[in-house]
């Protein structure tokens, strides 16, 4: 790096001030007309969150540990506290209020709950994770969607009521009338006449076209998640000139089929599938890892790519292992595919009387969220609070699940029994050779587990069988009792195995000899289901437009935003079954529409009329994601390496993983590619705000802060590209001439233009100066001017235009 009188972070201030660097949160040289609309969705999604939490983690806790003593239902009220309700928790007790919204460490609730002074629940303290929910929960802000809280009567069934709009989600898809415009010409195809509609009903006028470098961009990163090359933007140029449409359709084709897609729409889908390499946090610093999660990753990467119908992608992971298989290829694959079961983060087994319901409540979240965009999960306690969705009716889906058996090996820490199987073995995966002892036992060191390695299992495959996570069918399904307040000790009456009773589309019945996960998934992909299609076309539109027509994506429910074109979504949803379910057709389709290729920009009055762009008015300019920014560097580093990456780092690694740990190892494959174990993310993506794995995310944070800047500016990953990066200019700039040639090389491959003839004497001088700070440290002249240019590579790496796409 640089010599210690040299500084990288007065270095790149003072670009900034020669404009060659936007920090995060400062506007780039072309003005963000879609920062309102960022902020208001960011707002709805945080409500959405903070409820979700609440839910799932506040909710049940206090229902099973505080109501019997501190509700309106209670025999004797403990302290004069009430906390079944919202305003009763504020009030508080003889004690005073119970918690200060932000402050966990001023909250006498979470005193109580640590035991300093007051000790709640009297009993026995709640376990470290409970407790650290509750302080997050407090620094949230304490968002409590209670109005009155008491315990409901299970309900059998529901029935909807046709005039409530918030149930929009649970009716039938119908085919709507395509409508009717002024300006037909500038319609590409009928969802352009949906989005125009509306914008001529508002007095508006779309954006213009997006330039031709602007929209070759857009589609290579909307595509793959890579930048193209000089070479290729000005190829599209001069085809996009003879004929727009015709060269916007070729590259869209050519890239729908290239490897890289799966990779870019893969991640996509791996957030809504909480993907993770290790079971993560449970409260004691243990990080049990999933060996073989890894295939899973790979699976659905090579279904993008062979754009495998979106019912049998789903179907495959929720029953693959009930599925018939031609040949052994397939079987494989299918019993891989289950893993979408099998990968959530679990508490130890040890640690908690409701382990296996935790795990059943983890896989009912998974489907009902990934699929239907509703939180079931919600109604594990108590009948939803504001979706159509009874206690009785989780219970019927719960009974699926808890007819499974999940298949992750050691990641709960459990020594396997001789009537339990490892894990799903496979037939066509070549075996499991361990080529480097030394290297295993390096990172089983870096892991800082003092045990080393999981115990070893009673009953299971020698070391080299090829395994895979995953679920199968119990020896015996049953249907299963209602948990009274989540409680898998207070049993109620038997609920049959079943669907959601507002999804009353189709009649199948679960055969008593399976779990019912076959016929779970074909009521979800059945061509009537009022959500799949729905929820996937939303969530497809939503990664090439920055937000879906629904914004909020994992919430169809009451709670949710309705979509701002329920119509479209409608259209775009029969499209997408009739043209069998592919994904790839339906992105195809939407971005040879006029909307897409719409521009960012806008005038003032549509500004001031559609500020959140809830019309489309315009595209929404937006930050990529952190493995884009990872995956870009390396690119114009020259350091990135297409190939894809075989199975992980931890594939031979059955050990428990501390949260202090770290298994990291630099890599120059693509980011979906690096090891994603669960509190030790790879640190050059943790910047950027990844997906929480914990749960389905189909919606990142996009936020700015100041850590951001810091990664930027002083990461060892940052700062090796750039000096790749320096290198690779050097390499094809002449050595004897003036800087002029290296400044505008680094240009037309970091930003993919020239520069102006503003920056580039601005780069010149500042160029000029920092050789001239750095002469006396650095005497010798080749080695002083690779951080010269290194120095400079990090700026435009580091600048706005970087990061984000028009």
């Amino acid at each position: 790096m640089f010599p210690s009188s040299f500084s990288p972070l007065s270095l790149l201030l003072s670009f900034a001030t020669l404009g060659l660097i936007c920090a995060p949160g400062i506007a780039a040289p072309k003005a963000d007309v879609s920062q309102k609309t960022v902020n208001t969705s960011a707002d709805k999604k945080v409500d959405a969150k903070q409820r979700e939490f609440f839910e799932n983690k506040i909710r049940p806790t206090l229902i099973k540990h505080c109501y019997s003593c501190h509700s309106a239902n209670a025999k004797e009220l403990g302290g004069k506290l009430k906390m079944d309700s919202k305003d009763a928790m504020l009030q508080g007790g003889e004690s005073g209020p119970t918690l200060v919204a932000g402050s966990p460490e001023e909250s006498l609730l979470i005193d109580a709950l640590k035991y300093n002074g007051l000790e709640m629940p009297p009993e026995k303290p709640l376990s470290e994770a409970e407790i650290a929910d509750f302080e997050k929960w407090i620094k949230m802000g304490a968002h409590d969607p209670r109005d009155k809280d008491s315990i409901q009567s299970v309900k059998n069934k529901v029935v909807l009521d046709p005039n409530d709009p918030t149930l929009w989600s649970f009716r039938p898809v119908h085919q709507p009338k395509v409508p009717q415009v002024i300006d037909i010409a500038w319609c590409f195809n009928p969802m352009d006449y949906f989005v125009l509609s509306k914008i001529e009903a508002n007095k508006l006028s779309p954006a213009a076209d997006a330039p031709s470098r602007v929209l070759v961009q857009r589609i290579y990163f909307d595509l793959t998640g890579l930048p193209p090359t000089a070479e290729q933007v000005n190829s599209f140029e001069k085809a996009y000139i003879s004929d727009d449409q015709l060269a916007v359709e070729k590259l869209i084709d050519t890239l729908l089929s290239s490897p890289h897609f799966g990779e870019r729409w893969g991640r996509h889908w791996l957030d809504v599938a909480r993907y993770a390499e290790s079971n993560g946090n449970d409260g004691l610093s243990r990080n049990p890892t999933f060996p073989h999660a890894w295939r899973y990753r790979d699976y659905v990467i090579d279904a993008f790519n062979a754009d495998r119908p979106y019912n049998q992608f789903i179907t495959e992971q929720i029953a693959g292992d009930l599925l018939a298989a031609d040949t052994p290829e397939l079987e494989d694959r299918q019993l891989i595919a289950t893993g979408f079961l099998a990968l959530g983060s679990k508490p130890a087994k040890a640690m908690n009387v409701n382990f296996d319901m935790d795990v059943v409540a983890d896989q009912v979240n998974v489907v009902s969220t990934a699929v239907m965009g509703l939180s079931v999960a919600c109604a594990r306690c108590h009948d939803h609070k504001h979706d159509p969705i009874p206690t009785a009716d989780y219970y019927a889906m719960a009974g699926i699940f808890a007819s499974t058996d999940s298949l992750w090996g050691l990641a709960a820490n459990e020594p396997l029994t001789a009537n339990v199987t490892a894990l799903h073995v496979l037939k066509t995966a070549p075996k499991v050779v361990v080529t480097n002892q030394d290297e295993i036992a390096e990172l089983t060191e870096k892991s800082k587990n003092p045990n080393k390695a999981a115990p070893k299992p009673k009953f299971s495959y020698p070391e080299e069988t090829p395994l895979a996570m995953g679920a199968k069918d119990k020896a015996k399904p049953a249907d299963m009792k209602i948990n009274i307040k989540g409680e898998s000790k207070k049993l109620g009456p038997v609920v049959p195995r079943g669907f959601l009773s507002a999804c009353s589309h189709s009649d199948l019945e679960i055969n008593p000899k399976q779990s019912g996960r076959l016929e779970l998934a074909q009521w979800l992909v059945d061509v009537k289901h009022p959500q799949t299609a729905r929820v996937m076309v939303n969530r497809i539109w939503q990664h090439l437009f920055g937000q879906g027509l629904v914004h909020t994506p994992d919430d169809f429910g009451v709670y949710g935003t309705p979509p701002t074109h329920p119509k479209l979504l409608d259209h775009l949803a029969i499209r997408f079954v009739e043209n069998n379910w592919s994904v790839k057709r339906l992105i195809r389709e939407i971005m040879l529409s006029r909307t897409y290729q719409q521009a960012s920009a806008c005038n003032s009055k549509t500004l001031e009329v559609d500020p959140n762009n809830d019309l489309l008015t315009r595209h929404n300019r937006r930050r990529l994601d952190t493995e884009s920014i990872r995956d870009r560097m390396l690119v114009v580093s020259g350091s990135l390496d297409t190939t894809s990456e075989e199975g992980s780092r931890i594939q031979y690694l059955n050990i428990l993983v501390n949260t202090a740990g770290d298994l990291q190892q630099e890599s120059n494959h693509r980011s979906i590619y690096l090891c994603m174990l669960r509190n030790a993310e790879p640190q050059e993506l943790s910047a950027f705000n990844m997906a929480d794995s914990s749960k389905p995310d189909g919606q990142r944070d996009s936020t700015t802060l100041p850590s951001q800047s810091l990664f930027l500016l002083n990461h060892p990953f940052v700062t090796a590209q750039s000096e790749n990066f320096a290198q690779r200019i050097l390499q094809s700039a002449d050595k004897t001439s003036d800087p002029a040639q290296g400044i505008q090389a680094a240009y037309r491959i970091a930003l993919l233009r020239e520069p102006t003839s503003i920056e580039q004497n601005r780069a010149e001088i500042a160029v000029d100066q920092i050789d001239q700070l750095l002469l006396k440290s650095i005497p010798d002249a080749d080695v002083r001017r690779t951080k010269v240019w290194a120095a400079f590579c990090q700026t435009l790496m580091a600048s706005s235009e970087f990061r984000y796409i028009d």
